[in-house]
């Protein structure tokens, strides 16, 4: 194999990807398209490689999701390389938005990135990074895609996924035709077989590149309500959640007192943090049972579950090169 895992005793982690799947790539002087597919489950990623295996000689390999199983701590810390507790100390500007602002906290993933390629010294090597996020980013990209190879590595981001998921949870129409895990997978293959994602692995597969793709992080389909009780300024999200005097059962999360011992961040609000376990999300006492109807079956993620957690990297060589 290209990579060398010697004297790691432990599954790889998400800050450690660049370092360990990109770069022996690079180095032996390939040209790398790196796709990290926003909230892909394996489960899913077997849908794809079912469609790909004609194209493609495929190597799966697995690294695991950092928690929080979320945006701004996993995808930051796989174009980083680094842990979110080293990210905010190196990085402050970045780290200052509003703590509930998800979204916010990742507009810095190119330069992220081009600091960790210099921290590496691959500096040498020529990148490209583009994030994709509604169909015509989608389309341009399938459209523009040998393009891209002018690069020694592109990075690419892929939201519809994470779009998908959260669609389930707002909307009826998608509930209905993904009423439990195996029609969501249906669905997911429904989706790629006509996509622009599959129409530009098909393009890529007559050129003479290496794709890496990955995910930040998985999701599960969250059926269990539990109580929390926080102040007015704990943060938001259904698996996780930091700020002060936090208060959960401690059979259905894991309660994190000292933040820097999961290489995390103190926040504006204090530094613990819980992370709901298995298939739990976190519900207010106040109007419990109408909030735990609401999010009851939706799919989430940012907790501790094999779904979340456990994520496929995977190298393509097409086949016709």
């Amino acid at each position: 194999a290209c990579r060398s895992r010697a004297n790691i005793d432990r599954p790889l982690l998400s800050h450690e990807i660049v370092s360990h799947w990109i770069k022996p790539f690079l180095e032996a002087n390939q040209r790398v398209v790196f796709l990290v597919i926003d909230c892909m489950r394996y489960d899913q990623w077997l849908e794809f490689s079912s469609l790909l295996s004609p194209l493609f000689s495929i190597q799966t390999d697995f690294h695991y999701g950092i928690l929080p199983t979320a945006t701004p701590y996993a995808r930051n810390a796989i174009f980083s390389g680094l842990l979110p507790q080293e990210i905010a100390r190196r990085y402050p500007k970045m780290w200052q938005g509003e703590d509930g602002d998800e979204y916010s906290r990742n507009q810095y993933e190119e330069p992220l990135l081009t600091d960790c390629l210099k921290r590496l010294n691959l500096d040498n090597f020529t990148m490209r990074y583009r994030k994709l996020i509604g169909k015509e980013d989608g389309r341009s990209f399938a459209r523009d895609v040998n393009q891209y190879l002018q690069a020694d590595l592109n990075a690419i981001v892929i939201n519809f996924v994470d779009i998908l998921a959260h669609s389930r949870s707002d909307s009826d129409v998608i509930r209905e035709l993904s009423p439990d895990e195996r029609a969501y997978r249906a669905l997911t293959r429904t989706w790629f077989k006509h996509s622009w994602l599959y129409q530009s692995l098909r393009t890529l597969s007559q050129q003479n590149c290496t794709i890496v793709i990955t995910t930040d992080h998985g999701a599960v389909r969250s059926l269990h309500g539990t109580k929390v009780r926080g102040d007015r300024d704990t943060s938001t999200a259904l698996r996780y959640k930091y700020g002060r005097n936090l208060q959960v059962n401690p059979q259905h999360a894991i309660v994190v007192r000292d933040a820097h011992a999961y290489g995390l961040p103190n926040t504006r609000t204090g530094n613990c943090y819980i992370i709901a376990r298995e298939d739990y999300y976190f519900v207010y006492p106040t109007n419990f049972n109408h909030y735990r109807n609401l999010y009851n079956d939706s799919m989430q993620h940012g907790g501790a579950s094999m779904e979340e957690m456990i994520l496929p990297v995977i190298t393509l060589r097409p086949r016709a090169t």
